[in-house]
């Protein structure tokens, strides 16, 4: 069928505000790469726009040769991998026995789940329970608190409930139980969905702060996002007239360090896109 002008004005449309969104969004990072290649002097001068000037890898240098900055990206990476691991074990222990129909009591819990995508507990009490637990300045204070999102399980669920009841069926029949039927059964058929939801947990806890501000005072455990609000907050308080080279030359050093913690989540993604489209198709299907 042959398009009408409006459904071509339309779809002209879209196409200019797709890619004025898309500029929107890779610019800004275009802008952050290519001061981080650039020298302070022509950072000062403001020369730098989307190319770098002057070439130089120095402020990646000085990132990482700061041993505090080391520290914290490793402890990042090794937080990041346990909180994914624990967060997506516990989603699909929950997830899975409430896609069953034979669970009783299903729709209760279900409904208890979702309440707490409207209403929680609150930063002080939350604050409180951590505080009381002795979880202050751990790893687990990063972990626990935040373990299972439910628009995530939700998601999940959704997918579980997609898989045909005859394979339970059938494998019940032929005397598996229900962790047979989950890690034999479910879980090789859910690869899409649950690599969807690793991204999304990986990405979540990578670039958490907010928790980090609340629980860690250690400059020993501070994770990636915490250092670098410290490095933004100490050069703002540094600022002063007499200084404004310093201050213009610090900001090729924040680029630098932005870029390194953007890698690693542009390396990862790309890996997981096969199953990225699939799952959340797959697993927005059913309520």
């Amino acid at each position: 069928m042959r398009e009408s002008k409006g459904e071509k004005t339309i779809g002209i449309i879209n196409v200019a505000v797709l890619i004025l969104i898309s500029l929107a969004c890779i610019l800004p990072f275009i802008n952050v790469f290519a001061m981080s290649l650039s020298s302070n002097a022509s950072i000062v001068s403001g020369k730098v726009v989307f190319l770098p000037v002057e070439f130089t890898i120095d402020m990646y240098k000085k990132v990482l040769s700061d041993v505090t900055m080391l520290t914290s990206i490793q402890f990042t990476s090794i937080l990041t991998v346990i909180y994914t691991f624990c967060a997506l074990f516990c989603t699909i222990i929950l997830a899975y026995p409430l896609s069953r129909k034979t669970l009783r009591g299903r729709k209760p819990i279900m409904i208890f789940v979702v309440f707490t995508m409207y209403f929680s507990g609150g930063i002080i009490p939350t604050f409180l329970v951590v505080k009381n637990l002795n979880l202050l300045n751990s790893m687990w204070s990063l972990i626990l608190p935040c373990l299972i999102n439910t628009y995530f399980f939700i998601i999940m669920r959704s997918f579980f409930m997609n898989i045909p009841e005859s394979l339970i069926e059938s494998a019940l029949l032929d005397g598996a139980n229900e962790i047979q039927i989950l890690f034999k059964i479910i879980l090789p058929l859910s690869a899409p969905v649950i690599a969807s939801i690793a991204l999304f947990y990986a990405v979540q806890r990578w670039n958490g702060l907010q928790d980090a501000v609340f629980y860690i005072s250690s400059p020993k455990k501070y994770p990636l996002q915490l250092k670098l609000r410290e490095m933004i907050l100490s050069s703002v308080i540094n600022e002063d007239p007499s200084s404004v080279k310093e201050v213009f030359a610090l900001e090729g050093m924040k680029s630098a360090t932005l870029i390194i913690a953007t890698l690693p989540i542009l390396i990862v993604y790309p890996l997981l896109q096969k199953y990225f489209v699939t799952g959340m198709t797959l697993g927005a299907v059913k309520g």
